[in-house]
Order: C-alpha cells, then sequence, then structure tokens
C-alpha cells in the first residue's frame, strides 16, 4: 500500500513510538495522582518531563501553560467556548477546519457572536491580508486561524496577521488562537514570536504521536473558562475546579501512555530536525506538484511553488468526482488519499468545488520518491483512459 493520507494522521510512526508505548503500558501505565504506588509516581515524573520536552518544542517558557488533552478539536473547542461572550467579534479565514467553524456557528445561535471570514485567493489559497485588516471591528474578541490549510497546504503569514492587529489603533487586545494542526512538528512554532496566545496542535499528526492525544497552550490561564470539570487528583476536598495550572484544564483521566507516544514522536522530530524532515517532505512535494501539472485535465489548487506551504496537495481530473477518483486509487492502486471537502467548507465554496471536492495528496516523513513516481504514472494512465 502507498499511502498519502498523512494529513490526516502520519502512518507509519517511527519505531520508538510503538515501544515506547508498550513498554510505559506494561510497566508503569497507571494513573498519576490518584495512587501511593511506587509507579506512578515514576508514571508522574514521565509526565512532567513529556510536558517539559513539548513545552520546549514550542518554545513555551512555563511548561504548566501546556495542556494535554484529546487533540486539536477539544484544543481548538475549549479556547472558543472559553473566550467568548455574547456580542464578541471573532474573525477567521475561509480556510478553516469544521473544528473551528461549528462551535463558532454554535456560539453565534446561542448567545450571539459575530463572525467575519476572510476569503481567499482563488489560486493560491492566501488570505486575504488586506480583507482581514478592514475586519477588525471595536469589538472584536478573538481571531483563529490556521497555520496551514489541510486541503491546499498554504501556510498563512502569522507574522503579517499579529502585525496588523497591533497596529490596528481601533482595537489591538485581539486574542490570537492558531491551529497547528498541519504544522506543529514540520514548521518551527515559537509561540513567542510572533506573540500567540493560544496554540493548538494534534499529536497524532506531525508529531508523529498516536490517535488521542494533543496539547493547548494558554499563555495567560484567566483568558478563558475550562470546557469541563472533574478530578483531577490534586485538591479534592475544594468542589469548584482549581486554579493551579496545568489542572484547571486537565479534568478527568489524561491518556498517559498516548502522552508517552507524544513524547517518543518528539524525540523522532528532534533526532532527525524539524527542517530535514520538511525539507525531504517538500522535495517529494514538489516533485508530485511539478508532474501533476504537466499532465492534462489535471487541475492543482493552490500554490505550485514549494515556498509557503507544506506537504499537502490537493487535485481534480477535469469533472471527475473526487470521490470516484479516490475509489479507483485505492481499489484498482492500493493508494490511500483522501477525497471529498476535507471539513473544510468555507475553503470548497470559496474555491468553488462544493459540488466535485478534491482529492488530496498529504506527503509524509516515510514517503519515497518512487511512490510519486508510480502515483503520477498512474494519475497521467487514469487520465488517458478517460481521453480514449
Amino acid at each position: 500500500m502507498i499511502y498519502f493520507n498523512n494529513a490526516a494522521t502520519t502512518w507509519p510512526k517511527p519505531e520508538r513510538v510503538y515501544s515506547s508505548m508498550d513498554r510505559f503500558f506494561r510497566n508503569m501505565g497507571m494513573n498519576p495522582g490518584r495512587s501511593g504506588a511506587s509507579e506512578v509516581v515514576d508514571t508522574a515524573r514521565t509526565i512532567y518531563d513529556i510536558r517539559e520536552k513539548t513545552a520546549k518544542f514550542f518554545s513555551i517558557e512555563n511548561s504548566d501553560h501546556l495542556v494535554f488533552n484529546s487533540g486539536s478539536t477539544e484544543s481548538l473547542n475549549t479556547v472558543i467556548k472559553g473566550v467568548l461572550k455574547a456580542g464578541d467579534h471573532v474573525i477567521i479565514t475561509n480556510m478553516e477546519h469544521n473544528s473551528v467553524i461549528r462551535p463558532l456557528q454554535r456560539l453565534k445561535k446561542d448567545i450571539g457572536i459575530e463572525i467575519s471570514c476572510v476569503s481567499l485567493d482563488k489560486k493560491s489559497g492566501e488570505i486575504d491580508y488586506k480583507e482581514f485588516q478592514s475586519s477588525i471591528q471595536k469589538n472584536t474578541r478573538l481571531v483563529a486561524v490556521s497555520h496551514a490549510s489541510n486541503v491546499t497546504g498554504t501556510v498563512a503569514d502569522i507574522d503579517r496577521i499579529v502585525k496588523i492587529i497591533d497596529n490596528n489603533i481601533d482595537n489591538n487586545d485581539i486574542l490570537i488562537l492558531l491551529d497547528g494542526a498541519q504544522t506543529a512538528g514540520v514548521i518551527p512554532i515559537d509561540v513567542n514570536n510572533p506573540r500567540i496566545d493560544f496554540l493548538a496542535v494534534p499529536g497524532h499528526k506531525s508529531l508523529f504521536g498516536p490517535p488521542g492525544i494533543g496539547a493547548l497552550y494558554i499563555r495567560d490561564p484567566e483568558s478563558l473558562s475550562p470546557l469541563k470539570e472533574g478530578g483531577t487528583g490534586t485538591n479534592s476536598l475544594n468542589t469548584c475546579q482549581p486554579d493551579v495550572m496545568p489542572d484547571r484544564f486537565e479534568a478527568g483521566t489524561i491518556n498517559t501512555v498516548g502522552i508517552v507516544g507524544l513524547g517518543s514522536g518528539i524525540d523522532f522530530i528532534n533526532e532527525i530536525g524539524i527542517k530535514n524532515i520538511h525539507r525531504k517532505e517538500m522535495n517529494l512535494t514538489e516533485k508530485l506538484l511539478k508532474g501533476l501539472n504537466f499532465i492534462p485535465k489535471v487541475k492543482v489548487y493552490g500554490k505550485l511553488k514549494r515556498e509557503g506551504r507544506v506537504a499537502v496537495a490537493a487535485f481534480n481530473i477535469a469533472d471527475i468526482a473526487s470521490h470516484e477518483l479516490a475509489y479507483i486509487l485505492q481499489n484498482e492502486y492500493n493508494i490511500q488519499v483522501r477525497s471529498g471537502l476535507h471539513c473544510a467548507p468555507l475553503l470548497h465554496k470559496n474555491l468553488g468545488t462544493v459540488k466535485q471536492g478534491m482529492v488530496r495528496v498529504s506527503i509524509g516523513y516515510f514517503n519515497k520518491e518512487e511512490e510519486i513516481d508510480m502515483f503520477l504514472n498512474i494519475i497521467d494512465n487514469i487520465v488517458k483512459k478517460g481521453s480514449g
């Protein structure tokens, strides 16, 4: 099988991820803070060490402000529902995932928040930064933006967005939520440069961890309320959720074995080098984009050059439904891609592909050049068959 769906989840994982999770689960996979056994003390120390490691990876000065959770969806919901109040205004872009769009629509219906959606360039997928600037209002409370599109791979200029906000004379007291789902692990992220108030990252994508683990960075814990309350294993006499971090946002049993897998994934990235990983993925992506661009009847969406993008490419063949093409690739050639709308409805409306969708090829570190060659030959043959 050729696996080209790494934007959904990376696969395979580094061997150390599998082995560390198995070893931990068998030997000391107990719940920290809820038993007196010596193994649990080791578990608590292990989680602390991985929290420190993960915080350092994103240049977070205080690791207590890094909260472990189930993934980006929980992180994004925590911030959106914990920050916004009735009458607040939020700015998003048309590249956003449903993990941002749906909770915002719920708040718009329930409490009456206002939402502005900034459009994208139809060719490059770039954000219209002039429109973004004009969207800022006096009641703008939050800007939520994907660091990179999960469909076109276009990377947002976060430096530019922060400068626009900070230079706004009417309202520069705006919180910034960065969705790092497609960039964490392949593009360096420093939460202090530029200023990022909240960073949502999944563990199972380019951080090479397992499903069901993720993290949320919170610059100022007082700026939002917890999404959930419950047991923390500490301060149990207090019937209210403790204010101490990270307990304030880690109610319930945390995914200890998932955290261990995430830690091993970060070890792998640190060993190989994040720039080396990105370079390899982009070399393969550049080859893919050039090859697709030369095949008749193939339309590629987003930037054709490697600069300002991640290893995600979306395309269509003439008027063939994306689901049909993905079915052919999977069942006749054993190639795993993603088709449809990719949980990004605003982007497809912006680019006019709601009915057809797109076929997405997302390349990972473990893909090979010969897989790209094989894929391009197959697409070329499909086009030729359709023309015959």
